[in-house]
Protein backbone atom coordinates (compact mmCIF):
# COMPACT_ATOMS: atom_id res chain seq x y z
CA UNK A 1 0.00 0.00 0.00
CA UNK A 2 1.05 3.37 -0.91
CA UNK A 3 0.75 6.37 1.07
CA UNK A 4 0.96 10.26 1.00
CA UNK A 5 0.46 12.79 3.88
CA UNK A 6 -0.19 16.28 3.00
CA UNK A 7 1.73 17.23 5.98
CA UNK A 8 4.91 16.38 4.59
CA UNK A 9 4.58 18.85 1.86
CA UNK A 10 2.51 21.43 3.01
CA UNK A 11 3.29 21.83 7.66
CA UNK A 12 -0.03 21.70 9.27
CA UNK A 13 -2.13 20.01 6.88
CA UNK A 14 -3.21 16.84 7.56
CA UNK A 15 -5.14 15.24 4.96
CA UNK A 16 -3.51 11.72 3.39
CA UNK A 17 -4.19 9.57 0.32
CA UNK A 18 -3.54 5.60 0.71
CA UNK A 19 -3.89 3.23 -2.37
CA UNK A 20 -2.40 0.37 -3.99
CA UNK A 21 -0.41 2.58 -6.14
CA UNK A 22 1.68 5.50 -6.67
CA UNK A 23 -0.57 6.72 -9.37
CA UNK A 24 -3.51 6.17 -7.69
CA UNK A 25 -2.10 8.16 -4.88
CA UNK A 26 -0.96 10.99 -7.29
CA UNK A 27 -4.22 11.05 -8.78
CA UNK A 28 -6.23 11.59 -5.35
CA UNK A 29 -3.88 14.39 -4.23
CA UNK A 30 -4.13 15.95 -7.38
CA UNK A 31 -7.71 15.59 -7.33
CA UNK A 32 -7.67 17.26 -3.92
CA UNK A 33 -5.60 20.08 -4.75
CA UNK A 34 -8.15 20.78 -7.33
CA UNK A 35 -11.57 20.62 -5.29
CA UNK A 36 -10.33 21.99 -2.21
CA UNK A 37 -7.46 24.17 -2.88
CA UNK A 38 -8.95 25.84 -6.15
CA UNK A 39 -5.84 24.87 -7.73
CA UNK A 40 -6.75 24.80 -11.66
CA UNK A 41 -3.35 23.53 -13.12
CA UNK A 42 -0.89 21.18 -11.11
CA UNK A 43 2.73 22.06 -12.11
CA UNK A 44 4.97 18.80 -13.13
CA UNK A 45 7.37 19.94 -10.02
CA UNK A 46 4.19 19.44 -7.59
CA UNK A 47 3.57 16.54 -9.16
CA UNK A 48 7.24 15.40 -8.40
CA UNK A 49 7.21 16.65 -4.78
CA UNK A 50 4.46 14.42 -3.67
CA UNK A 51 5.83 11.46 -5.26
CA UNK A 52 8.88 12.10 -3.42
CA UNK A 53 6.75 12.27 -0.38
CA UNK A 54 4.60 8.55 -0.79
CA UNK A 55 5.77 6.25 1.36
CA UNK A 56 4.98 2.11 1.59
CA UNK A 57 2.88 1.49 4.49
CA UNK A 58 1.36 -1.79 6.17
CA UNK A 59 -1.77 -3.31 6.60
CA UNK A 60 -1.97 -0.84 9.65
CA UNK A 61 -0.87 1.99 8.11
CA UNK A 62 2.51 1.74 9.77
CA UNK A 63 5.33 3.05 7.11
CA UNK A 64 7.64 -0.44 6.09
CA UNK A 65 11.26 0.01 6.45
CA UNK A 66 12.93 0.41 2.91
Amino acid sequence: MKRFESGSLIPGATWHAEAESEAEVIRRAVENLKSMHGETEVRPDMIDRIKERIVDVDSTGQQTKH
